[in-house]
């Protein structure tokens, strides 16, 4: 699936795949992100760390109608406040897809899928 959004100057198509590669990238960038979890736990292994080329396995990008939301599957470090983490990685997500891409995302679910103890 791709979003397609017209402009004064023709049609622009983006992928599913890029949408979530650019949102995954942008969680990841906030504090007290481990990193990101996938969303399909029992095929993949429970709460495993993806790496950067894997970030699309942790988001879901849907559309319905005209509204787009993106489910986010994460791991959070040890000892921060998770609602404070989930809260910025909301906004950076929404602000970072508006900014690169111009799209406007109506939600941005946050799911917390584990705690991970982080060295200092």
């Amino acid at each position: 699936m791709s979003i397609e959004m017209r402009t004064q100057y023709g049609q622009i198509d983006i992928t599913n795949d890029v949408i979530a590669m650019i949102a995954g990238g942008a969680a990841v960038d906030c504090y007290g992100i481990v990193g990101m979890a996938s969303k399909n736990q029992i095929k993949d292994g429970f709460t495993d760390i993806l790496r950067k080329e894997n970030f699309t396995r942790g988001v879901i990008v849907r559309q319905e109608a005209e509204e787009v939301h993106i489910d986010m599957y994460i791991i959070v470090s040890y000892g921060t406040k998770i609602s404070e983490i989930a809260h910025n990685v909301q906004s950076k997500v929404k602000y970072t897809l508006d900014k690169t891409v111009g799209l406007a995302v109506d939600s941005v679910n946050i799911f917390v899928q584990g705690v991970r103890v982080t060295n200092p």
